[in-house]
Order: C-alpha cells, then structure tokens, then sequence
C-alpha cells in the first residue's frame, strides 16, 4: 500500500508529461522524495516517537484486521463500541502515509511543475495532481475495508499486476525485440522497475525458513520481459492478417 502512491505517480506523469516533454524525469524523482520523506516521516511520527521502527501487534488471523465488527452487544440491546486496533499500527499507519503524501505534493508538486513543464500546454501541466486527487481517496477506502486481505493476498496481486501492465506498456510501445527497447532510456527504466516489482512480489512469497530454496525463484524475474520480446513477431497484427489473407 506504500508503494501504490509512487507507482501510480509515475504512471500518471507518464501518461501525461508527452513524448517529447523533458519535465517527465523531474517529476519522477520528485514523486520518488515525496513518498520516500512522508514514509520516513510516518515511521518517525509512529511509537516509539523518534527512530525508524515501529512496534506492531503479530496478526493471527484475517478478523484481527476488522475488530469493528466485533464490539459486544450486552443483551443484544446496545453495541458497546469498545475494540481497538489488534494490528496496531499496520492498519492506521497507512492513512498517515497517504496524509503526509498528499500534504508534500501539494507543498511541491505544483511549483516544480509550473517551472519546469514548458513542453505541456496550460490544461495538461497539473494533469497528474488532479489523477493524484482521485486515486488518494480511492486508496484509502481500499485500505479501510481490503486492508485485511491485501495483507495476506499482497505478493500475488503485485505479480499478476506487475506481468499484466508490463506487457501493456510494451504492447503500446510497439516494442517487439531488443533494439526497440534499448533505443530509448526511458524504456529500460520502465523495465527494469518492473523487474524491482517482480523481485519484491517473488520475496514477499519466500518462506523465512527457507529462503535458500525460494530465492533462486529470482532468477525468473526478466523471464516475462523475454518470452515478449522472443514471441512478439509471431503475433504482430499485421502478420496474421497477411498469412489469413494469403491463406495460410
């Protein structure tokens, strides 16, 4: 949940900074302080106060995450609204991290972007703002009612979604063999942090008690990149249109 802000950040700058605009990495590498400081921020603000870890309750099973839905009700006349966080601070401490996200981009965002993004029209520059402004509250609904199952079914989403959007993103580059992937640098930046999500998702699923089993998994990691760029030729749309119409 962390990583969801930044990912889609860089998602949205991308989608709208343009081919040709150069304000594009600026604005990447200020998204990356914004969450890199409001996550240390967090950790500092969070018990105990001061130092870079947090003290958390061991989750034990899926309810723990929704003790709202097990306040006592004497006589089954009045609910007594008495349960607490039994996962403190894991539940909580994902709102704070959104606070202070959205708080360091509207301090920063709008002024780097207002000096920096000539190459967009006036309409376009605070584009991905705006995005940021609707996907906050949508991740923080999410937290509040998925945050339990997100806990447990996390490294599986980030796989399937880290696979899906990297064969998208190279299906709209038109990227079908290394060439064109090496031609421009943005391109292997985009690959290569899908190869960090890859990585994570693959270690996230690693059992600590054997890791020296799990983790040769790692080497798997550019294994979706490749078996695009060896497969792309044979699906090309204009191929198979012209092998139909021949008749083969």
């Amino acid at each position: 949940m962390a990583m969801l802000p930044l990912v889609l950040h860089w998602f949205f700058i991308e989608w709208y900074s343009g081919k040709k605009s150069s304000s594009a990495l600026f604005q990447h590498i200020t998204a990356l302080f914004e969450c890199s400081m409001a996550a240390i921020i967090t950790l500092l603000v969070s018990d105990p106060v001061g130092v870079l870890y947090i003290r958390s309750c061991r989750v034990l099973m899926l309810s723990d995450w929704y003790t709202m839905l097990y306040n006592p009700s004497p006589d089954y006349v009045t609910t007594v609204h008495c349960t607490h966080e039994a996962v403190y601070p894991l539940y909580t401490i994902v709102f704070i991290y959104y606070a202070f996200c959205l708080a360091l981009m509207m301090l920063l965002r709008p002024l780097l972007v207002k000096k920096i993004a000539c190459g967009l029209g006036k309409s376009d520059r605070f584009k991905s703002i705006y995005a940021a402004l609707y996907f906050f509250p949508i991740l923080t609904v999410l937290q509040a009612v998925g945050g339990g199952l997100l806990y447990y079914a996390f490294p599986y989403i980030i796989l399937v979604l880290s696979l899906v959007t990297l064969a998208i993103y190279m299906s709209a580059s038109e990227i079908e063999n290394c060439y064109d992937l090496l031609v421009r640098k943005k391109r292997l930046i985009v690959l290569f942090s899908h190869w960090l999500l890859h990585a994570y998702g693959i270690i996230s699923i690693s059992r600590v008690d054997k890791l020296e089993q799990d983790l040769p998994l790692l080497a798997l990691v550019p294994t979706p990149a490749l078996f695009y760029l060896f497969t792309a030729k044979f699906t090309e749309p204009s191929r198979i249109l012209s092998e139909g119409a021949n008749g083969h």
